[in-house]
């Protein structure tokens, strides 16, 4: 971290001192605006860089003065030469970096071309011309783990995870807290596969979980692999980040699906329009939840529920103190209204939580703040299996 810091350092003197600001062009608002995208994934992932690239070209359909390009496959530290190219060779005048593991490479960018504007996918880190935006899922994996809670005769659920940062870490609490809400005696077994893009090893992932008795499957990887693998033994699954019912119409019960065009569309017509510039996006996050429609639930568009296993969520109850008896189906349709509420009337990190070792997170009548959300390193009660740098 010290040699990064020094790197850093040495990049605002060179800044100030004017030797890399004749580098990139500041954009003049109102004419024509050129946006680079780069991607962890292929655009043929059906996952994250899919939905992505389904985003930028909305942007493009929508916005006839807006020209794009896209580099794919990019490995997370090598972002920076990527940048350099699309800076100086193609005169981008905004960079849009699509991968957490972008965020140092991109911090280091913004400082090397301060008239340059970054926007930068599910980090923390801003500069005056350097944004951050999340569509995040911890709410609708709250309510696939409602619906797996249900549907579990095994009382244990899969979770193939991807890279145990703190995004991938909330939503298998957020899906396990679901789980648990509905059944308190099942458990999320999870597996971690240390990689966003590996069909070989997610499948090798889903078996294992299969041989340990998980007959429900959730996931953080970029590929419909789970889905697939899931479908073949007859086990339900839930899709992930893109429409993933094609794949399974049968076994795919529910899922989540970004609308990064929602972000998009926003941030790049407030750049064009002169709203956003390289000097005012110290403080501009991006961080939209079902409320703001940067997310969906379910595994097809105007789906949440697969009408085929409807009748047997319908099926069973559970005694909700607030509620009464009421359907796990009506349960999540409710926890859906209440969640896309903009007076937000429920949250799935409500106290009193306790974590899987017996420490208290969250206090009764309260929950996760922004910042405890995002640097959420600890394990929900009922999460069974390895997990890096728990406290």
């Amino acid at each position: 971290m010290n040699k990064r810091l020094l790197v850093i350092a040495g990049l605002v003197l060179l800044v100030a001192a004017g030797g890399l600001s004749a580098v990139g062009e500041q954009y003049v608002p109102g004419t024509p605006l050129k946006v680079g995208f780069i991607y962890v994934g292929p655009v043929t992932d059906y996952g994250w860089t899919a939905a992505h690239d389904q985003a930028r070209q909305i942007c493009v359909d929508t916005f006839p003065w807006l020209e794009t390009v896209i580099v794919e496959t990019v490995e997370e530290g090598a972002e920076g030469a990527v940048i350099d190219r699309l800076v100086r060779e193609e005169k981008c005048h905004v960079i849009v970096t699509c991968s957490f593991g972008f965020i140092w490479g991109t911090q280091e960018a913004a400082l090397r071309y301060p008239d340059t504007i970054f926007f930068h996918c599910s980090g923390f880190l801003r500069e005056p011309n350097m944004a951050t935006y999340m569509a995040d899922f911890y709410q609708i994996y709250y309510l696939n783990g409602l619906i797996a809670g249900a549907l579990t005769e095994t009382n244990k659920l899969g979770y193939i995870g991807a890279v145990p940062i703190p995004e991938v870490k909330r939503h298998i609490g957020a899906f396990t807290l679901g789980v648990r809400a509905v059944n308190p005696d099942a458990e999320v077994h999870v597996r971690w596969i240390n990689a966003w893009v590996d069909e070989v090893a997610a499948a090798a992932a889903t078996q294992a979980l299969i041989a340990e008795g998980c007959d429900g499957f959730a996931f953080t990887e970029d590929t419909a692999t789970v889905v697939q693998v899931a479908a073949e033994g007859e086990f339900f699954s839930f899709g992930h980040y893109s429409p993933m019912y094609v794949f399974s119409p049968e076994y795919c019960v529910s899922g989540q699906i970004a609308h990064w065009e929602a972000i998009y569309l926003d941030f790049i017509g407030k750049v064009y329009s002169g709203e956003y510039n390289a000097l005012n996006l110290k403080n501009v996050d991006y961080w939209w939840l079902l409320q703001e429609g940067g997310v969906e639930a379910g595994c097809d568009p105007g789906m949440v529920i697969n009408p085929a296993w409807e009748d047997e969520l319908k099926a069973v109850t559970i005694d909700d103190p607030m509620m009464g008896t009421i359907s796990v189906y009506d349960l999540v349709m409710t926890r859906l209204q209440q969640m896309s509420d903009p007076g937000l009337t429920f949250d799935p990190f409500v106290g009193p939580l306790y974590d899987r070792k017996g420490t208290l997170r969250v206090p009764a009548g309260c929950i996760l703040s922004f910042d405890e959300l995002t640097t959420m390193q600890w394990a929900v009660n009922g999460i069974v299996g390895p997990w890096p740098d728990e406290p």
